[in-house]
């Protein structure tokens, strides 16, 4: 059976994820891949309407767990009509987010047990696990500076959150060496992106020229 291949991408908010995406993904299409990509939340009808009430929607005071269980009900519409059949048809699938950001962001940061948020995502997602999730590393101070736009309701809980999703984050990846690579996304676009590539390179036996 064809098997495809999945990378998320994640990190703390101004690691410069969206422009590493598109990146990795036209370096991927550029040595004849088939990629599809998604955001998480979001990426189909039910993924988007549960993203404005997460992020837009500054009126919604949501409890810890209803947060982390809408975040959970958007990725399993995710992985139903978009991932599975992804990476049943042998495509590459490159995801902005996925499972971990929940275990640092409700649990790390939010006060929830990353425990029990494993067992959520466990159920939420069937199974469906990245191959490899490259963690971009800032130090607050540059994170800060990129995020030069209007702030979702994550990004606006401060420092101290924001210190201990950084810190979660690095705790995460140093419990899943397999699975995780933390990457520097403290250099230059192209630098990064190199950085990238040879992560990905590494992990699924490429060239990374």
């Amino acid at each position: 059976m064809t098997h495809g291949h999945f990378i998320a991408l994640d990190g703390i908010d101004g690691s410069g994820k969206s422009s590493q995406i598109g990146l990795l993904v036209g370096w991927l299409q550029s040595r004849g891949h088939v990629v599809t990509t998604c955001r998480d939340p979001g990426s189909t009808a039910v993924g988007d309407a549960v993203r404005a009430i997460l992020l837009d929607r500054h009126d919604l005071h949501l409890a810890p767990t209803a947060e982390m269980l809408l975040y959970m009900a958007a990725r399993a519409q995710l992985v139903a009509e978009v991932i599975a059949p992804a990476l049943a048809r042998g495509e590459w699938v490159v995801s902005d987010r996925y499972l971990m950001a929940n275990v640092v962001y409700q649990g790390y940061a939010g006060g929830l047990d990353p425990d029990d948020v494993r067992d959520v995502g466990r159920v939420a997602t069937g199974g469906v696990v990245p191959d490899l999730v490259i963690v971009l590393d800032v130090d607050l101070e540059t994170s800060a500076r990129r995020l030069d736009r209007p702030l979702d309701k994550l990004e606006t809980r401060g420092d101290g959150f924001r210190r201990r999703v950084r810190e979660g984050y690095l705790a995460e990846a140093a419990r899943e060496p397999e699975q995780a690579c933390v990457i520097d996304a403290t250099g230059g676009v192209d630098e990064v992106a190199a950085r990238i590539r040879a992560a990905v390179a590494t992990r699924f036996e490429l060239s990374a020229t």
